[in-house]
């Protein structure tokens, strides 16, 4: 296996809402940092479509039947990433050249559903998906909640590698589940890595004994304003925006944490990739004192039961 692999956060701000310019910025980005030698790529929460600030910044936005998040949702359904969408070709080939992978966040949708979805783009396959497990508190407004058939890992020549969401990492079981399937380098997709987030970050590393790169984004109100203006643009929608008081609303600090927890590489709050070269060398020492899937765990104590079985909701026979 091998002992080094260069990694990279790409912390920069989306272009809300316009998923296929945010792809074409996406390219270029990811593509500098396979450039620079980076071998995973992560990106941040739905980096593809912009993280749906509204839902906490503008007064209202839950009101039922709000005009602004009614017009945001139609807008959000019509530009969303969907199977086998074919603007993410350019992203995959990114990966296929350069046997690299690139983790990326995503507004989803599936049938008239949005999901929030971290895919996992890798060589010569298609896109590992995994779709949030559950949306926090406003995020339910818009997005569905995932099922576990989206809960798993990448096998690349140098180790697995897997995603969570944001507060996902604050469910125990989710967590469990995901040490269970061995993960080497771990993609904690945040929409800014506050404190409590950084710390979280830091014990999922240490926990599960493997790297977690902690991607955040940056992003302003008048980024928002601009995507609404590529997609068409929205009267209601700009009103809902209008009323959000603030100007710089993701603040980046993406991290990278090291198995014993420490931090390898920190980002400020404005746009910049981040760089690390992990010596996976480490997992196998810091395992010595604790492995919870392992040794430190008691399996004839507790058991945990993964339902991976995709729940459509109809079962056509």
């Amino acid at each position: 296996m091998t002992q080094t692999l260069p990694v990279a956060i790409v912390q920069a701000a989306p272009i809300p809402l316009a998923i296929s310019d945010g792809i074409t910025k996406a390219v270029e980005l990811a593509g500098e940092a396979i450039k620079q030698g980076a071998k995973l790529v992560a990106f941040g929460e739905t980096f593809l479509g912009g993280y749906p600030l509204w839902l906490d910044e503008a007064p209202g936005a839950a009101l039922w039947d709000h005009p602004g998040t009614r017009a945001m949702h139609r807008i959000m359904l019509d530009n969303a990433v969907v199977a086998n969408d074919e603007r993410l070709l350019p992203l995959q080939e990114l990966c296929d050249t350069h046997d690299a992978c690139i983790s990326i966040g995503a507004h989803e949708r599936v049938r008239s559903s949005l999901y929030n979805n971290q895919l996992m783009l890798r060589p010569g396959e298609d896109p590992l998906p995994h779709r949030k497990l559950v949306p926090t508190h406003g995020e339910r407004l818009i997005w569905m909640r995932g099922d576990g058939s989206t809960l798993g890992v990448h096998q690349a020549e140098w180790g697995k590698v897997g995603n969570l969401i944001c507060w996902e990492h604050w469910m125990p079981l989710a967590r469990a589940a995901m040490h269970n399937l061995g993960e080497a380098v771990h993609v904690a997709a945040w929409p800014t890595v506050r404190e409590e987030y950084a710390l979280n970050s830091r014990h999922y590393a240490f926990e599960g004994r493997c790297f977690v790169l902690a991607a955040g984004l940056v992003q302003t109100k008048d980024d928002l304003f601009d995507g609404l203006e590529r997609v068409g643009g929205d009267a209601e929608a700009k009103e809902l925006i209008e009323a959000i008081e603030g100007d710089v609303l993701n603040k980046g600090k993406s991290l990278i944490a090291a198995p014993d927890s420490r931090v390898l590489a920190q980002a400020g709050e404005g746009e910049e990739i981040l760089y690390a070269d992990l010596d996976l060398s480490e997992i196998g020492a810091n395992l010595t004192s604790l492995d919870t899937d392992g040794h430190y765990s008691r399996p004839d104590v507790f058991e945990l039961s993964v339902d991976t079985r995709a729940k459509g909701g109809v079962s056509w026979s």
